[in-house]
């Protein structure tokens, strides 16, 4: 197979039997006659890649089986700052298949340094995402890196920096990246089905509760400072670890990338957008006070060259719908508009109505709800083979550094503009804050001395 047709391969049949399924049923029976077996002996049964999954609480508990599951990958590590983790992982492991018992590692330096592991799975807090997908590919390791991408946007330049020096392959999780029916509507868009599309409006819904953090003892499970890792250190506050840091700015980026770059990145997608021109933001902690530092309520407007633009539209704790879905994207152009999900796409006239549906049949684990740990699980399989295909094939990924840093930094602007209180003006040739002293020194931050991301 070419790349290309490989690529194309992966994107329809996934990995493993549901997988084949989707594949069969989406794309009109390209599937038949492929069982799991003999997808394994095409994709080449004794090229496994070896896996350390670094995070284990929430996502990295999840993907470790999805890993478990894929035939062509093999964990060889765990790793994580807390060591209640490793029991419960190794469980979620052993029930997916895998017999063998990988190594467990409390500092993930010392996988860095593991010439066994080829690539590394990260799904730790926002503050460590770049500095660890930095140190990785400086460690000769590909990298599978959670969204966001970075922290701050200046990271997002030094990892893509890194991945090209020492020619890694870097996915970011955008597992929508790797959709079947969604690619098949991103293709349709761009075929101009509803003409020059000018506008995307995205949205986050959710029903989170409260957080109130308060004074307490580092817990003998937990290594604070190395959770802390390249953040400036802070006191150890209860309610903090292992979820709620996102609400906070010097680890957390808010709800508008914890969520958001999931949608704006199907949006710039579809839009065949890169850097904005304006980024303007509105919205605060209104539904509770208490020690949340990121809004709960939030709108954020980015406007990109050519009339082209996308509105993101959160509200993490009041859970009401919209079009009937916690979360989604829609396309408007000058024919009509598009509907975007991980199952289906829908397609409009002007007046509003349906003239095109088509849905990804099967029950899929992408159709079974809500899941806060992993919002994506049937399509995590799907983007992790299309990562281990991409090591194989040195190629770069679906969702390749540079791609995860353009729709990263969209959000991050976002946020920059609501803490200014004003309109961020940038440059569309590489997404830098034009004129504005004060939004760019929000552009990086400060880091515990020793742990300074470089390249």
């Amino acid at each position: 197979m070419t790349a290309n047709s490989r690529r194309h391969f992966i994107r329809t049949l996934g990995v493993g039997t549901a997988a084949l399924a989707v594949g069969k049923q989406v794309f009109g029976g390209t599937a038949t006659g492929f069982s799991a077996k003999s997808y394994r002996n095409i994709m080449g049964a004794n090229e496994r890649v070896n896996i350390s999954v670094i995070g284990l609480n929430g996502r990295g508990d999840s993907v470790s089986g999805t890993i478990a599951n894929i035939k062509d990958a093999r964990i060889v590590s765990i790793c994580d700052v807390d060591k209640r983790t490793f029991a419960k992982v190794q469980n979620t492991i052993s029930k997916a298949g895998h017999a063998e018992q990988p190594k467990q590692e409390a500092d993930l330096r010392r996988v860095l340094e593991d010439r066994d592991v080829d690539a590394i799975f990260t799904a730790t807090p926002d503050h460590w995402h770049a500095p660890l997908t930095i140190m990785g590919c400086q460690a000769g390791k590909h990298v599978y890196v959670e969204k966001p991408l970075s922290h701050n946007p200046h990271e997002g330049e030094l990892a893509i920096a890194a991945a090209r020096k020492y020619n890694r392959v870097v996915q970011m999780g955008a597992q929508r990246r790797s959709a079947p029916i969604l690619t098949k509507g991103i293709q349709l868009l761009h075929e101009g089905v509803i003409g020059k599309v000018y506008l995307a409006k995205t949205w986050y819904t959710n029903a989170r509760k409260a957080t109130y953090l308060k004074p307490g003892n580092v817990p003998d499970w937990l290594d604070y400072d190395l959770w802390q890792g390249p953040a400036p250190r802070m006191a150890y506050k209860e309610g903090l670890i292992h979820y709620d840091w996102h609400w906070f700015w010097h680890w957390g980026t808010g709800e508008a990338l914890n969520n958001g770059t999931h949608e704006v990145d199907v949006a710039r997608w579809g839009l065949g957008v890169d850097f904005p021109l304006r980024v303007s933001s509105s919205g605060g902690r209104f539904h509770f006070e208490d020690d949340w530092e990121t809004p709960d309520t939030q709108v954020v407007n980015i406007e990109y060259p050519e009339g082209r633009s996308i509105v993101w539209e959160g509200r993490s704790s009041n859970g009401r719908k919209v079009e009937a879905l916690d979360r989604g994207v829609i396309f408007y152009g000058e024919k009509g508009s598009l509907d975007t999900g991980e199952d289906a796409y829908r397609i409009y006239d002007l007046s509003g109505k349906l003239v095109r549906e088509e849905k990804q049949q099967g029950n899929t684990e992408a159709m079974a709800g809500r899941n806060t740990a992993s919002p994506s699980l049937g399509l995590d399989s799907l983007h992790m083979v299309d990562f281990i295909d991409a090591i194989k094939n040195n190629r770069k990924p679906n969702c390749d550094v540079e791609i995860g840093h353009k729709s990263t930094v969209a959000m991050q602007l976002g946020n920059i503009s609501w803490r200014v209180g004003r309109d961020i003006h940038v440059d569309p040739k590489n997404g830098h804050i034009k004129g504005d002293k004060e939004a760019q020194k929000l552009w990086k931050r400060e880091y515990h001395q020793g742990w300074e991301p470089k390249v």
